[in-house]
């Protein structure tokens, strides 16, 4: 058996695998080799990295299916998906509910076949706004369900793919008899709002009345007090006068009865009486415009507004609030004329004293106490009170006029003083502003309306 020739290859010897891709390698140096080998890792780390991309995006695509899933079947409004014919491709849990139809089933039918016959808004009407790619906006629409007809309030708007061609409609139905339910709630919600802002002015004005009792009764002490003492002096009077004509009509005259009426002093008794009436009446006219001042102050009734001086107030308001409280406080005045403004005389007039109240609180245990009040008249009355307390503190400067925000210790301030005074001044077209002077103390600023400026409009 011949043998072949040394180093030449063998007829029966398999190729090696991959050999004739090797092949344009062959001869070549180990650098070759060595760079095929880097190549070959390259791809194969290229390969696992987009295999682990493609994981992660199938892990975010199956987490985004749960979520919409989750959302849809949480809604408890009726959502339906249709291609532009109208052929159902997707419904959430609610509609199914609606429907009382089987999962998948919903999907296998037309739209056409869920609106009642007698429906406001018909599936024309419905395609014909999505063609126009119009939205759909509170639309009643009619359901037929196996338990009757089933109104609502349907939103919609067009689907759109990826290359923004239209593909279907979306459609977001509330049954009306739910929305209807809401708005018979936040209606009463809103009426009972009401009804406790009024109680909480109301409240307020009360408590305010409380405080100032010792104020009303100072202010009404003094008139009570001259009405009393002149009635004593006209008691007297009539005493002397009884006298005096008695002695006439028992015949009395001449030197005696001249006697009589110089020790009577019916001459002076007949000077005084004129003044001691007027006394008295100035006294009772006093007692009565206080009263006034009181039952328009603690009136719910909403009266027609009227024309008013604000000087007048602003004095009133001091007295029934300093005079008693701090009889030794310093006030200084500065009220043009003028100063008259449209409105309700009592609101205004809690205002004042609710400000006043409140300046004498932060004076309290302050060595020099002060309240300069300035008013000047134009298109506004601008009515400034300055008080020499310790001024606003910059942390709270924007809360003070919040409802039952107080610096103010437990028991003493509810509040709601300066929130209430707040919407009292908006009701009448002005403003209230709180500052701080350049001088220490704080400084608010009430603004209203001048009568003449709208009388003018």
């Amino acid at each position: 058996m011949s043998q072949s020739p040394k180093g030449s290859p063998k007829d029966t010897q398999a190729p090696l695998p991959g050999a004739d891709l090797l092949a344009p390698f062959a001869g070549q140096t180990d650098d070759a080799w060595i760079a095929v080998i880097r190549k070959m890792d390259e791809t194969y780390a290229e390969l696992v990295a987009q295999q682990v991309a493609l994981e992660q995006k199938n892990a975010e695509l199956e987490e985004a299916q749960t979520f919409i899933a989750g959302l849809m079947s949480s809604m408890t409004d009726v959502l339906i998906a249709c291609d532009p014919s109208g052929r159902i491709e997707q419904v959430n849990l609610a509609a199914e509910r609606a429907f009382q139809r089987p999962p998948g089933d919903l999907e296998r039918r037309h739209l056409r076949e869920l609106i009642a016959a007698d429906s406001p808004t018909t599936f024309d009407d419905l395609r014909a706004t999505i063609e126009r790619r119009a939205r759909l906006s509170d639309r009643e629409l009619l359901f037929a369900t196996p338990a009757g007809p089933l109104p609502v309030s349907v939103n919609g708007a067009v689907r759109f793919d990826s290359r923004g061609r239209a593909v279907g409609m979306v459609l977001v139905g509330r049954p009306i008899g739910e929305l209807r339910q809401a708005y018979s709630d936040l209606a009463a919600a809103h009426e009972r709002l009401k009804q406790t802002q009024k109680q909480l002015v109301h409240s307020e004005k009360m408590a305010s009345l409380g405080r100032l009792v010792a104020g009303v009764a100072h202010e009404l002490n003094n008139p009570i007090s001259f009405v009393y003492g002149n009635a004593h002096t006209l008691k007297r009077y009539g005493a002397r006068l009884t006298t005096y004509l008695d002695a006439v009509h028992r015949g009395v005259s001449g030197p005696a009865l001249a006697t009589l009426q110089a020790e009577l002093k019916i001459d002076t008794t007949l000077a005084n009486i004129a003044g001691t009436l007027d006394g008295m009446l100035e006294g009772a006219e006093r007692v009565r415009d206080i009263v006034a001042d009181l039952r328009h102050f603690s009136s719910e009734r909403r009266e027609a507004w009227e024309a008013f001086d604000l000087a007048p107030l602003v004095r009133s308001a001091l007295e029934w609030v300093a005079k008693a409280q701090r009889p030794a406080i310093e006030t200084c005045f500065d009220l043009g004329d003028g100063l008259v403004v449209v409105g309700h005389p009592g609101h205004i007039h809690q205002v004042l004293m609710n400000l006043v109240q409140n300046a004498l609180d932060a004076m309290e245990g302050q060595p020099v106490q002060r309240l300069d009040i300035t008013g000047r008249a134009g298109e506004v009355v601008t009515l400034t009170l300055r008080d020499t307390g310790p001024g606003i503190a910059p942390d709270i400067a924007s809360r003070i006029f919040d409802p039952f925000f107080t610096t103010k210790a437990v028991g003493k301030g509810t509040g709601l003083g300066l929130s209430i005074s707040y919407g009292i001044v908006q009701e009448h077209g002005g403003t209230l502003e709180a500052a701080n002077h350049s001088d220490g103390g704080a400084v608010m600023t009430l603004t209203l309306p001048a009568a003449s400026a709208a009388k003018g409009d």
